[in-house]
């Protein structure tokens, strides 16, 4: 069962995407496998507090994307094979370093300035 211990919520995203966000993070990093069981759309929304709508939203969304599976009746389970995980690593990525760019574009810094802070935290 996909633990949602180290789920928190913040005020950046909608609910649903910061949902979407841990699982596809999870599943990258090697913490949520193929096959591992989510929980019920009730159980997560009482566990985060939510509406049980923002739940049924995100899980539809991982379906839409062939991240899930679910049938009536039965639990919901993740579907990542290596080719799920590679697209999700990239889109991630690629999120990440135009969102770290444009930062830095905003504090005026320039291509080499920012380079040279990337690698002092590289090591």
């Amino acid at each position: 069962m996909v633990s949602f211990e180290g789920f928190t919520l913040s005020g950046n995203a909608p609910i649903y995407q910061q949902i979407l966000l841990f699982l596809k993070r999870g599943a990258v990093s090697g913490t949520i496998r193929d096959g591992d069981e989510l929980p019920s759309r009730r159980v997560l929304s009482a566990l985060l507090g939510v509406n049980p709508n923002t739940v049924q939203k995100a899980y539809r969304l991982l379906e839409e994307e062939g991240l899930m599976t679910s049938h009536t009746g039965a639990k919901s389970q993740m579907v990542l094979t290596g080719e799920a995980i590679r697209r999700i690593r990239s889109e991630l990525l690629e999120g990440d370093a135009r969102a770290l760019v444009t930062a830095m574009r905003q504090m005026g810094l320039t291509k080499e300035e920012a380079a040279a802070l990337i690698d002092r935290y590289w090591e």
